[in-house]
């Protein structure tokens, strides 16, 4: 697969929607991922991103103004002893308590499907990282429409072993604007993943559309240690 310009990519399309990239930094020694979200309606842009233990939580950023929270507070990190898990929706409680139980990422999932808001059918995109004893690798996960009918959901899980030094993969919600919104298509996209936490928040942050942009949540972790650091960037503040 060719790799791509995450940054190029973000700057051409005024909404992926929400957007999860997982890989490993350039020098190997982080596992990396980065989670995003974006709004056209003013619910949708009334939200902010807290941390909640080693976790992530959406929250409204004026709880006056929140019209609808179904399908847009929820927690879209959690982690679960060695599993750091990253989804687009309280599909992230479904995979912990799924893998808490015995099941895996794959089976977790079985019980979802799209989220229901027609016309758009948006796609839950998930993630999770494994990183125990110096060693790595990753999951990922689109349930979506078939091509836009809610008859029937198609289900695809994509895993990467032992994910070479400086690559990663990005999957989306939309493959673009539109109305309705396309889902995303094919394999999550091949990109580069850089060793400074920093450079790549600023790059992520400043590469989405100015308007439709809500928050950021990026997280290294050492994967000697299991230690991290996490970066948020929210554009309510």
């Amino acid at each position: 697969m060719q790799m791509i310009s995450l940054e190029q990519t973000l700057k051409e399309n005024n909404y992926p929607g929400r957007g999860i990239v997982i890989g490993r930094s350039k020098d190997g020694s982080k596992a990396v991922t980065a989670y995003f979200i974006m709004g056209r309606s003013s619910n949708s842009r009334n939200r902010i991103f807290v941390e909640e233990g080693e976790g992530l939580r959406t929250q409204a950023f004026d709880p006056s103004k929140m019209e609808d929270p179904s399908l847009i507070i929820y927690a879209p990190v959690r982690v679960l002893e060695d599993k750091t898990i990253v989804t687009n929706g309280d599909q992230t409680d479904t995979i912990y308590d799924g893998m808490k139980g015995g099941l895996t990422f794959e089976q977790s999932l079985r019980s979802r499907e799209f989220e229901p808001d027609a016309p758009n059918y948006t796609p839950r995109i998930s993630g999770v990282m494994y990183v125990k004893d110096g060693g790595y690798h990753y999951e990922m996960s689109i349930l979506k429409s078939n091509n836009g009918s809610p008859k029937s959901c198609s289900r695809f899980t994509f895993s990467y072993e032992n994910p070479e030094a400086g690559e990663g993969h990005f999957i989306h919600t939309y493959q673009c604007d539109g109305d309705p919104l396309p889902s995303f298509e094919g394999e999550p996209r091949l990109v580069e993943i850089p060793y400074d936490l920093s450079a790549f928040t600023d790059m992520l942050w400043n590469s989405l559309n100015e308007d439709n942009k809500v928050s950021l949540f990026v997280r290294y972790i050492d994967i000697a240690t299991g230690t991290c650091e996490t970066k948020i960037v929210n554009k309510n503040q």
